[in-house]
C-alpha cells in the first residue's frame, strides 16, 4: 500500500495537469487570453495553490497550452516553402494559417501579440516570418505576387481573420477558407488576376 502511494500521487497530479490545461485551450480559445487563472481552476475543477504548482505564471500556462497549436503552425509554413511552385505555396500557407486561426482565438491572440515576455511566441513568430518572407520574394520573382505586396499586408488580413472565431465552430473552417480565397485573389499580380464581366441586372 506504501509503494503504491507514490504512484497514485503521481497519477493525480498528472491528471490535475491535464484538467488545468484542458480548461485553459478551452477558455483561451473560447474567450481569448484575458482569462483570469481563477476561473481556469475553477473549471478544471482545482484549488488556485495546485494551479500555480504547476504553471508559477500565466505565460508558462500559454506556452504549454499552445504547444501543438505551435508545431502545426510551423508545419504548415515550412511545407508551403518547401513546395517548388512558390505562389502554390502561398497561397497554401495562407490557407492553413487561416484555417488554423479560425479555430482557436486565444492561440492567435498569443502568436500575434507584442508582450515581451511571451518570448517562444516571440521567437515562433520571426522565425516564421523570415519563411513567408523569403516565400512571398520567390512568388514575386515568378510573377504570381503583386508587385506591391509587403509582410504588413499579410499581418493585416490575419488580423482581419481573428473574427471568424467568433463564428459558430461549425462554420468557422468553411468560412477561413472562403476569406483565404478573397485574400489570394486581393494578392495576386494583376495581370495574373481573372477578369469578370458584370453581370447585367
Amino acid at each position: 500500500m506504501v509503494e503504491q502511494l507514490p504512484h497514485v500521487l503521481r497519477s493525480d497530479a498528472q491528471d490535475n495537469r491535464d484538467r488545468v490545461l484542458d480548461a485553459a485551450r478551452s477558455l483561451f480559445s473560447e474567450r481569448g487570453l484575458d482569462v483570469p487563472m481563477r476561473v481556469i481552476a475553477r473549471e478544471a475543477g482545482v484549488g488556485p495553490a495546485t494551479l500555480y504548482r504547476r504553471f508559477p505564471t500565466k505565460q508558462t500556462l500559454i506556452d504549454e497550452a499552445f504547444i501543438d497549436e505551435l508545431a502545426a503552425c510551423r508545419r504548415i509554413v515550412e511545407e508551403s516553402c518547401a513546395d517548388a511552385d512558390p505562389w502554390r505555396g502561398f497561397t497554401s500557407a495562407i490557407e492553413g494559417l487561416f484555417v488554423l486561426n479560425a479555430r482557436n482565438q486565444g492561440f492567435v491572440n498569443a502568436f500575434m501579440s507584442a508582450n515581451p515576455e511571451a518570448d517562444s511566441f516571440t521567437e515562433h513568430r520571426e522565425s516564421l516570418h523570415r519563411q513567408l518572407t523569403r516565400l512571398a520574394q520567390r512568388a514575386k520573382r515568378a510573377g504570381a505576387l503583386r508587385h506591391d505586396f509587403v509582410m504588413d499586408d499579410l499581418v493585416l488580413v490575419l488580423l482581419a481573420g481573428r473574427g471568424l472565431s467568433s463564428l459558430l465552430p461549425s462554420s468557422r473552417e468553411a468560412r477561413a477558407r472562403r476569406f483565404a480565397s478573397l485574400a489570394i485573389d486581393a494578392f495576386r499580380e494583376r495581370d495574373q488576376q481573372m477578369v469578370t464581366t458584370p453581370q447585367p441586372r
